[in-house]
């Protein structure tokens, strides 16, 4: 993805950890389906996928169509997915699609988070890639456009039913079903490193004077993308004692760019 397209995902990726923070592991596993679903059907469409992305519409009107399009066919958290990409700025329309299918990923790997199957999830989808690797018929079985969708989904069913994780099955058998012109391996690699990047992300604990709004949570935390290297989740506090500005701590390091911190500082040289 290019430069906007990367900023817009910086922070739909902020939105959904805010979303499935304190949430169930049934919840990410809704999440994850039905923004698969999505991911399907912008594949198949288009014309939906331009409309949704389309920098000459306005943010706002783009969410409005996702929720014409959407409300009431998704769970409230997923539409908040949705409106919330729309409202982004993406270099191509297939971004859009991509972005979802990243975020559907991460919710799944969120669900097995949650019920601390995390690391077998990723031991799993690493096993059965060098499996499909090692075996060219299995790997022309579940690749072979000619076969259809289910005709796929069947196959990884016989072959892995009741053998690996719940969220593991999920994310292969999206894989082999929809294969968005990759290779098996190659999206079973690609979700992989989806699993160990929530592993990665880092927790912001920014404390302010007010509210921020959505569009000023998101510019923070791109640029604390940009800083750090990793996703970070953003736990905002409101608190009194900041007066202006804000302070961010993540980990042991604290960033104070508040009033009270600069008066504080300020004290201390005139103390000095």
């Amino acid at each position: 993805m290019r430069g906007a397209s990367r900023a817009s995902l910086t922070a739909a990726k902020t939105r959904l950890a805010a979303a499935l923070a304190g949430g169930t592991a049934a919840d990410a596993s809704e999440l994850g389906d039905e923004l698969f679903a999505v991911v399907d059907l912008l594949d198949g469409e288009a014309g939906l996928r331009r409309a949704l992305s389309d920098p000459t519409i306005e943010g706002s009107a783009r969410a409005e169509l996702a929720t014409e399009l959407f409300g009431g066919k998704v769970s409230a958290k997923t539409l908040d997915q949705l409106t919330g990409l729309a409202t982004g700025r993406w270099s191509e329309p297939t971004d859009l699609a991509d972005a979802v299918e990243q975020l559907a990923v991460l919710a799944i790997a969120e669900a097995a988070d949650c019920d601390g199957q995390l690391d077998n999830v990723e031991d799993e989808l690493f096993r059965f890639s060098r499996i499909v690797e090692a075996s060219p018929y299995l790997r022309a079985a579940l690749s072979n456009p000619f076969v259809p969708a289910d005709g796929r989904r069947s196959l990884v069913a016989d072959l892995l039913d009741d053998k690996v994780s719940k969220p593991a099955f999920r994310l292969i058998t999206q894989a082999a079903a929809r294969p968005r012109g990759r290779s098996l391996d190659t999206s079973l690699e690609m979700y992989a490193n989806l699993a160990a990047e929530l592993r990665e992300r880092f927790v912001a604990e920014v404390h302010v004077a007010v509210p921020l709004a959505d569009a000023q949570k998101d510019r923070l935390a791109v640029a604390l993308v940009a800083a750090y290297g990793h996703d970070v989740h953003l736990n905002v506090v409101v608190d009194t004692e900041v007066i202006g500005g804000m302070s961010v701590r993540i980990g042991d390091e604290l960033i104070n760019g508040s009033v009270a911190g600069r008066l504080a500082d300020l004290r201390r040289e005139l103390a000095a």
